[in-house]
């Protein structure tokens, strides 16, 4: 009998009706079950970030220096350059827009999200090292690994990022919906849960127009550097966009992106090349998607804006954002420890970006692909 498989959305906001749900009749014995599971999944969460940091970082950016060259460095610019404007676009049209689009929701503080019923007991975990720490020593780490050819290191580290994919495919990503389940089930009992899906239903409408508004840009900077028609050349890319909202992955999507990018009249050799390493290193729409929804829970937390510190954050989130493993909610995972360092979210508010992310996560994929279309025009322009 053949296995049905259900895709992570599905069984994300399965997990946030049943969570809705079961949390007007669940007796507080069985809630507090489920609060033990999210303390500790939690508690494992802040273990395993550094590490995963760590597993991701090195070797993508090993990985980049040893395929260094001109193509790949206009390819890496401009998809560092996009996934930039992404960030600060999206943080300015939020900032003014949540005033009025979030008027009279709000939020307690994260912490309170399960104050009412506690967990009955909870494990200390505390992280080999600090985020920032991870990252710096990743960064470090990489780069200098990259200048040496045939490093033991190399082959090191390579084998370290397939077991943290592992943990990522095999525990995390099957356990969110429980973590997930357990966070709505806590929200519900304390009363919270309402503002935030109206909170959901808002921002997800409002990404989805700050996603078409960048590919309108993406395009029209293509158009202009490749004399070519902007919208003409969205719509041929329409295909891959469509694809990537049903896959939820920008590397399954690589086959069909190819073919539309070499009908944008891109020339094999620059699209065999630009495409997978920007279904890699391209990630604006997911971007788009963690500065919005990370402005949301600061702002709905009552807590204050600092735009310096966010700055930082996006300049950051452009860079983690090449680690991120091509499995749904990679790129919320690879961004957990920025927003837990830089921005002071706890293990509640990281779980409600996971939520939020996945919820949107097929428009964030389909921005991506569709933006490697772009890319790849203006590449194979540049490299004539």
């Amino acid at each position: 009998m053949k296995r049905i498989e259900i895709g992570l959305l599905p069984r994300i906001l399965l997990a946030i009706a049943l969570g809705v749900g079961c949390g007007f009749f669940f007796p507080e014995a069985l809630t507090r079950v489920f609060l033990t599971f999210n303390a500790l999944f939690g508690n494992f969460l802040n273990f395993i970030i550094p590490l995963l940091i760590i597993g991701l970082v090195v070797p993508g950016i090993a990985d980049l220096g040893n395929s260094a060259g001109r193509l790949l460095l206009i390819t890496a610019a401009l998809s560092y350059g996009f996934t930039l404007f992404s960030g600060f676009f999206t943080y300015g049209a939020c900032t003014l827009l949540y005033p009025w689009l979030l008027e009279g929701d709000s939020l307690s503080r994260m912490e309170e999200s399960a104050s009412v019923v506690e967990p009955y007991f909870t494990v200390d975990m505390p992280p080999l090292l600090g985020v920032m720490s991870a990252l710096i020593f990743s960064f470090v780490l990489g780069i200098g690994i990259s200048r040496l050819s045939g490093s033991v290191l190399k082959g090191l580290f390579d084998e370290f990022r397939k077991v943290i994919v592992l943990v990522i495919e095999r525990v995390i990503i099957p356990l969110l919906p429980l973590y997930i389940f357990g966070i709505f089930l806590s929200m519900t009992v304390s009363g919270q849960v309402a503002g935030v899906l109206e909170v959901f239903v808002k921002l997800i409408a409002l990404i989805f127009v700050l996603t078409l508004v960048l590919l309108l840009v993406q395009f029209s900077t293509a158009g202009a550097v490749a004399h070519r028609n902007p919208l003409r050349l969205l719509r041929t890319m329409l295909a891959a966009y469509v694809t990537a909202l049903g896959t939820q992955s920008s590397a399954a999507t690589i086959p069909v992106t190819l073919d539309r990018t070499l009908r944008c009249g891109v020339r094999p050799s620059v699209a065999g090349f630009v495409v997978p390493l920007c279904a890699t290193i391209h990630l604006s729409g997911s971007t788009m998607k963690i500065v919005a929804c990370a402005l949301a829970i600061i702002t709905l937390g009552g807590l204050p804006v600092d735009a310096a510190a966010f700055c930082g954050f996006i300049l950051m989130l452009g860079i983690t954002m090449v680690a991120a493993p091509g499995v749904p909610g990679g790129a919320i995972m690879a961004a957990a420890g920025l927003l837990q360092s830089m921005l002071g979210f706890d293990e509640v508010a990281v779980g409600l970006m996971i939520a939020l992310y996945i919820a949107m996560d097929s428009f964030g994929t389909a921005t991506n692909v569709t933006g490697d279309g772009a890319i790849a025009v203006i590449v194979d322009r540049i490299a004539e």
